[in-house]
């Protein structure tokens, strides 16, 4: 299964290396990406000095984890989600179900943009300036950032494929990345900001913000364990929740043999 894997994601790096011009273009976005995020956090901190307990410097960590976390989606999450929309709505996902794999393994991984993860190597770089600027991090709060971000990832996937899967019920989603785009803006920002309402609903009914703002805590020496503990609790739960509508959903497909 993993060698399986490996196999389609190779072929999709080649497939992008074909591309270069769409790297130049890439970097161009992720370049303003970042200048226009500093430049937000300037005009903000010129008017204050900590936003709810947040400094410059931890905010800045934040922003790194942010764009990070939104390379991943981009390269990978977001282009096999589209791809299961479209073979959904045309009957086409015979082709992966035929196969003695895993299926939703398969069309978790099986598009790759290359390009896209720019912003990973951005979003990096920034997270080590501001932890630099911080006076360091220490070696349990580096593990806990490690496994937190992690979980993020798991939170962030669960959820698209939770809204992608759905798909198989109403057929006609359009405008999916449009819609989780708007809802991931929510996460540039500690989820701790928000009033009462909105922290509640980015932590437990779109869990977004935790996908950020735990791996941030935990470089900034903010992370208890509780926070850790509740963020791997919801990552199981939307983990097993995007298995079993996955499950529920084949059972109503009828896709071009039918």
């Amino acid at each position: 299964m993993t060698g399986l894997v490996w196999r389609f994601l190779r072929v999709q790096v080649l497939n992008e290396v074909q591309y270069r011009a769409n790297f130049l273009v890439r970097l161009l976005n992720s370049a303003l990406s970042l200048v226009t995020g500093v430049a937000v956090l300037a005009l903000v901190f010129g008017q204050v000095d900590r936003l709810n307990g947040w400094s410059s410097q931890q905010l800045l960590v934040v922003m790194g984890v942010f764009t990070m976390m939104n390379g991943f989606v981009q390269m990978v999450v977001m282009p096999a989600a589209l791809k299961l929309l479209t073979d959904i709505q045309d009957g086409d996902l015979d082709h992966v179900l035929a196969k003695p794999v895993d299926a939703q393994l398969v069309v978790s991984v099986r598009v790759v943009q290359l390009w896209q993860g720019l912003d990973l190597l951005t979003g990096a770089g920034v997270v080590a300036v501001a932890v630099w600027l911080g006076g360091g991090v220490d070696p349990l709060d580096l593990l806990a950032f490690a496994v937190s971000l992690v979980l993020g990832a798991v939170l962030v996937h669960s959820f698209l494929m939770i809204i992608t899967t759905t798909a198989f019920w109403f057929v006609r989603l359009d405008n999916v990345a449009e819609l989780f785009s708007g809802i991931y803006q929510a996460a540039r920002w500690p989820v701790g900001i928000y009033p009462g309402w909105l922290r509640a609903g980015l932590t437990f009914v779109v869990p977004i913000g935790l996908a950020v703002t735990v791996p941030a805590e935990a470089l900034t020496s903010r992370l208890t364990l509780q926070t850790l503990a509740t963020q791997a609790a919801l990552a199981l739960a939307l983990a097993l929740t995007s298995r079993a509508l996955w499950r529920a959903g084949l059972r109503r497909y009828s896709g071009a043999s039918a």
